[in-house]
């Protein structure tokens, strides 16, 4: 099987691919704060890891994906306020906009959709733990965490705690041991959610809730963290310092994966900007596939620029690579060829786009200079999956479908049956 490298920000290098379970892939990805409409932005990530799973699915391993709503936090609380209405409620509405204008651009939903509303024990365990372990102490109802209790704090961002010190703000609280301490638990303030806990009504910090629900549905040791690099310090940072204080086991996620925004004239979208393009306006502008293509035109780890120009000429490029499998599905219909192998169409898609990069954009050049494993799908049962491309290309059987393939495809005349 072909080795997958990923770049690790927690090694700041390329590394091999293992997962810790074998064929099992666990992923965590940070997910929206639904408090106003979802934005051609938060698109990114969730198509970015869409084919991240697909493609692990694809090679055969077997994915759970969990994907976090956190709908108990302070944009939510002002936005409610604002406008008059519940913060849950609000959260809520904004987080199922989210789900359909993903299901729009075709990205198959998380397996889980933990919200913070619905986890508020387990965060509360967690927060009880670390004070235990002497990693947390208590204040006047809030819980604060104790960076110094933890010696690696700062690995993933490659920060020292004299550096964070020396930057921090002139007006902290007063009350923490440590300007770079952080908020577990927030005491109860009128007007705001809050719950029941060992120090009072109070609501979780931010931080605590990724690690918590992270934790319950994936465990310690997991394999790809997700998340854009805005996060890295200090969300994702708390984050791995909580969890590994927690269970006294390293590493938190193995594989921590961030994306780069997508800027409007050079500037990051962003809701408190103001300067987003809600997803619905795209979609009601260009089909899905295209704003996929957009979206998947430039690495995870690069930015990303959008406008209406950009996203025409995606537009256009899509129809061009579906009229060309439209046209090499007709070819192969013609010479009695099976198009009904899902693979199939996915590697005539995969191909397509291969060689209409190169100039090949006619279907009866597709389907004279096309690339193997088409070749071997269209030899292939239309009742059965082709195993050609299910395997990795190394069987006895699949070179033995893929070669003669391989001299058709270079002559001139069309393989025939």
């Amino acid at each position: 099987m072909m080795t997958i490298r990923v770049h690790n920000t927690l090694t700041g290098r390329k590394e091999e691919f293992v997962p810790a379970e074998d064929r099992r892939v666990r992923i965590y990805v940070c997910g929206v704060t639904p408090y106003a409409e979802t934005h051609i932005g938060h698109a990114r990530p969730s198509v970015f890891w869409d084919v991240v799973r697909r493609y692990l699915e694809y090679k055969g391993y077997d994915v759970l994906l969990v994907q976090n709503f956190t709908d108990v936090d302070d944009k939510v609380i002002a936005r409610a306020r604002a406008t008059g209405r519940d913060p849950l409620e609000l959260s809520r509405a904004y987080s199922e906009e989210y789900l359909q204008a993903m299901d729009r651009l075709g990205v198959r939903r998380a397996d889980v959709y933990p919200r913070v509303s619905d986890h508020i024990d387990d965060i509360i365990e967690v927060i009880v733990g670390l004070v235990e372990r002497g990693s947390a102490y208590v204040c006047d109802g809030d819980v604060f965490f104790d960076v110094s209790t933890f010696p690696d704090y700062g690995k993933l961002s490659s920060r020292t705690v004299a550096e964070l010190k020396a930057g921090a703000r002139v007006e902290v609280d007063e009350r923490k041991r440590s300007p770079v301490d952080f908020a577990l638990w927030k005491s109860a303030k009128p007007g705001e959610p809050s719950w029941p806990s060992p120090w009072g009504p109070g609501r979780p910090g931010w931080h605590i809730e990724c690690t918590a629900m992270a934790l319950k549905y994936l465990g310690s040791g997991f394999d790809f963290h997700g998340g854009g690099t805005e996060l890295v310090f200090p969300h994702h940072e708390n984050e791995i310092a909580q969890a590994e204080a927690y269970t006294g086991e390293a590493p938190f996620c193995r594989y921590w994966l961030h994306h780069e925004m997508i800027n409007v004239r050079g500037e990051k979208m962003s809701k408190s900007l103001g300067n987003f393009v809600p997803a619905d306006e795209v979609l009601d502008r260009a089909p899905g596939g295209a704003v996929r293509l957009l979206l998947l035109s430039a690495h995870y780890r690069k930015p990303l620029d959008f406008d209406w120009d950009i996203l025409e000429e995606n537009v256009r490029a899509w129809r061009r690579l579906n009229d060309a499998a439209a046209g090499l599905r007709g070819a192969l219909a013609a010479r009695g060829r099976s198009t009904a192998c899902t693979c199939a169409t996915r590697c005539r898609i995969c191909c397509g786009w291969w060689r209409w990069n190169r100039g090949a954009t006619d279907a009866s050049s597709l389907a004279k200079t096309w690339a193997p494993c088409l070749l071997a799908c269209a030899t292939s049962s239309p009742t059965t999956a082709c195993s050609a491309c299910a395997s990795s290309g190394s069987s006895a059987n699949t070179r033995a479908t893929m070669r003669p393939s391989r001299r058709r495809a270079r002559g001139r005349q069309p393989p025939s049956r």
